[in-house]
């Protein structure tokens, strides 16, 4: 009769364990847009440097800074946030979901997108462009990539635009990724690499390719990358705030320096929050 008394006490115990370890539980639940909660869900791109990359350090990048500021402007220290990769072709659909807040990733407003997500920004205006050697000195205008090779990766439709509307001799050549054409640039397998000049920068400004490199500045696109949300969600209009006052109290140019400057970019300035340039 004793035994049975001592281990129903102990059931008893082990239930309000069980009960307030759930409790715990739920506390760690993000606290949503509003700031205060515990975690904030973000999309960086993970492979890009200069904007969005994941190392052994942590996270770095332009795109990254600014997603921080807004973050704290949100009231989210850095150690609340949850990265998360947001590959190009799942940005839509991870904002419709909900599995991020708000997405930073080289993010190009266009008319297409704003039917699915909406934009803050945006926060910066880059150009398509090509990156050449730093020695190069026959390509001074789109129109001298004729008969030339020209790179850019697989399934991007960058070359295609340049070849199809610019330069309708220039051989097009796909590689697997951006790297593989930085290093077919450096052993000279191809004459120049085309994409946006804010990822070109980036990647040319990473240390084993210091100096070896120089953007065209061509500026033959107009991509007004902005910070995608949830339709209709309020964040939008907080995460504008957020940008203004960035820009305001000189952080934004702070991280265009720290993160692009080193490949001689020559950023535009910080765009009007609406101001869409097509």
């Amino acid at each position: 009769m004793k035994l049975r008394k001592v281990t129903a006490a102990s059931a008893v115990v082990l239930a309000l364990a069980l009960s307030a370890t759930a409790c715990g539980s739920n506390d760690k639940k993000d606290g949503g847009a509003s700031g205060g909660g515990k975690k904030i869900a973000i999309g960086i791109k993970f492979d890009q440097p200069g904007l969005g990359q994941k190392t052994p350090q942590g996270y770095s990048g332009f795109d990254v800074d600014v997603a921080k500021y807004v973050a704290k402007k949100l009231g989210y220290n850095e150690d609340q946030i949850e990265w998360k990769e947001s590959k190009s072709a799942d940005r839509e659909t991870m904002l419709q979901r909900g599995d991020v807040e708000f997405i930073a990733a080289t993010y190009s407003i266009t008319p297409e997108r704003e039917k699915k997500v909406d934009f803050a920004g945006p926060y910066l205006l880059a150009h398509q462009d090509v990156l050449l050697r730093a020695d190069e000195t026959s390509i001074k205008s789109p129109s001298d990539l004729n008969n030339k090779k020209l790179c850019s990766v697989t399934g991007s439709t960058s070359a295609q635009n340049v070849h199809d509307k610019l330069a309708p001799k220039a051989n097009l050549q796909q590689y697997p990724t951006y790297s593989a054409c930085l290093s077919g640039l450096q052993n000279k397998a191809i004459d120049a690499l085309t994409t946006d000049d804010s990822i070109l920068a980036g990647y040319a400004s990473q240390a084993q390719f210091k100096g070896k490199f120089k953007l065209g500045g061509f500026k033959m696109t107009n991509e007004n990358y902005g910070i995608g949300v949830k339709k209709g969600s309020d964040l939008k209009a907080k995460i504008n705030k957020a940008l203004e006052e960035m820009v305001a109290d000189g952080s934004w140019q702070k991280a265009v320096a720290a993160n692009f400057g080193p490949a001689g970019y020559k950023n535009e300035p910080a765009p009007k929050i609406g101001d869409v340039k097509s």
